[in-house]
């Protein structure tokens, strides 16, 4: 099982990777063209995620009657919860860019960002206890451990990709 979720996830890195490399050389202008690179990347993504949960997991037919209804609702949920992360994520690049973080913005984004981590904490609160009123608690212990596991993943391609705050940007 192991061997199969490192392999899933390192096929999201290839994902992963393959956006902040394009996002370097030479990011769309466009933001539907944004919108639209990061719809096909998210879809790539929650079919990885999909496999490994099915490796990870191996739910009966039974369960898997009961466990991806609830599935589907939370990755709308939580895709509401990544569409603010990346909102705030474009925020902070653009002050960077423009040199203009200060004070005042800086401590606005700090409150919005630990406000999406509680956010994504809470919705793992709330579908973990649906799976396991649903499932079992076996089972939310499998989705939780596998979502954490994908989520740390995430979050460290996006922390290895952005600049440090306070750090003046670069020319080329």
């Amino acid at each position: 099982m192991k061997t199969s979720i490192l392999f899933c996830l390192s096929a999201a890195a290839v994902l992963l990777q393959g956006c902040a490399s394009s996002s370097h050389q030479q990011a769309p202008a466009n933001p539907d063209e944004v919108r639209a690179c990061l719809e096909v990347l998210r879809s790539d993504f929650n079919t990885t995620k999909i496999r490994t949960l099915n490796q990870a997991m191996k739910l009966t037919p039974a369960e898997a009657d009961k466990f991806w209804p609830i599935y589907r609702s939370y990755e709308k949920d939580l895709a509401a919860v990544g569409d603010r992360k990346l909102a705030l994520i474009g925020e902070f690049m653009a002050h960077h860019r423009a040199g203009t973080l200060t004070d005042q913005n800086s401590r606005e984004m700090a409150v919005q960002w630990l406000q999406n981590v509680q956010d994504r904490l809470d919705l793992w609160k709330k579908y973990c206890q649906q799976i396991s009123d649903a499932v079992s608690p076996i089972r939310a212990a499998q989705f939780l451990q596998v979502e954490n596991q994908m989520a740390i993943f995430v979050d460290l391609n996006i922390a290895s990709e952005m600049p440090v705050v306070g750090e003046k940007q670069k020319s080329n």
